[in-house]
């Protein structure tokens, strides 16, 4: 894919709402989480609401403008134009089902979710236009597994409390070969689940066809080779550091990482190879008064569109959810 995303630095034009935060004066927002719900989403053109009680944590889109929405609540996708007000159900729900991670696949126009049912792992595959399951791969031994990217010939999910990543085979057209998963144990440098916490989160694959996740609990990013697991920390020059991270998104050479250096902002990194390897540059942080704990987040139509997943929200069942537009032009 061509390069085509506009430098971050003009994004102090929007009224003061996005700012660029500079290494040394990044100051991260509270999140409004933590006081207290809000009767209703915010009433601006640069949201777009979801169904109350949701509990969202996934997002992905196309083609254009229609976008897609995973629930942790009872598994349910729904999708709509991120133009335009309203949502439609495309998968409905089902007791006991969870969804996390969301990637469209444009071959095909599947699309991919990852999360469980009661306590086993599963990875679907679904048709996004008619919410038709075309696929439905158990995971043996996935614990919480957790986003995950479609490249030509395989799916690749990350497990945030196993540290593998589960790899389901595709044919050259993008369809699942077969319905069993395999496994690549996640190697070398890669800081390993503490039992605790959460580790690996958000996947995107990188432009030689390795693999970049972030840490959540250890922040950074990882290259991993895809055929090996060896993992090696990818240099980040310049900012604050990323002390943290949820899902990714990748346009050209442009690396978004949700909440990888604050609890509301993006981090926007600069990907770039040398002789040593990919170091991903420092460019800035968008961020907005409507972000709410953002979770994952999609280009399209020349934005960035953040899904506020509000962990903590006091009352999730009935609370109000809603997808944040972050231009960065």
């Amino acid at each position: 894919m061509a390069d085509s995303t506009p430098s971050v630095t003009s994004a102090l034009t929007r009224r003061g709402a996005i700012t660029l935060a500079a290494a040394a004066t990044t100051t991260a927002l509270a999140s409004p989480a933590h006081a207290g719900d809000r009767r209703h989403h915010p009433r601006r053109r640069d949201t777009v609401p979801l169904p109350d009680g949701i509990r969202p944590e996934g997002i992905t889109s196309g083609p254009g403008t229609t976008f897609y929405v995973g629930s942790l609540a009872d598994g349910r996708i729904v999708t709509g134009d991120l133009c335009r007000r309203g949502t439609r159900v495309l998968l409905p729900g089902a007791t006991g089902r969870s969804l996390r991670g969301l990637f469209r696949d444009r071959r095909t126009g599947l699309v991919w979710a990852a999360g469980g049912l009661g306590a086993d792992a599963h990875v679907w595959a679904v048709d996004g236009s008619s919410g038709a399951v075309v696929a439905d791969v158990a995971v043996p031994g996935g614990v919480f597994l957790n986003d995950l990217v479609v490249t030509e010939r395989a799916v690749w999910v990350t497990d945030s409390r196993v540290d593998r990543l589960t790899r389901i085979a595709l044919t050259r057209r993008g369809l699942p070969l077969g319905s069993t998963a395999t496994f690549v144990p996640l190697t070398g440098e890669w800081p390993a689940f503490d039992g605790s916490n959460i580790a690996a989160n958000g996947i995107r694959q990188l432009p030689d066809g390795s693999l970049v996740l972030n840490n959540s609990r250890a922040g950074g990013l990882w290259r991993v080779n895809a055929h090996t697991g060896a993992t090696r920390e990818l240099v980040v020059r310049g900012g604050p550091g990323l002390v943290g991270g949820d899902g990714l998104e990748l346009r050209g050479r442009t690396l978004y990482d949700v909440r990888g250096s604050g609890p509301a902002e993006v981090s926007v990194l600069r990907l770039s190879r040398g002789r040593h390897g990919w170091v991903a540059t420092w460019r800035g942080a968008l961020t907005d008064d409507t972000l709410d704990v953002p979770s994952t987040a999609t280009w399209a139509a020349g934005s960035l569109w953040a899904v506020n997943a509000r962990f903590g929200v006091p009352s999730p069942g009935t609370a109000s959810y809603w997808v944040t537009r972050l231009p960065t032009r």
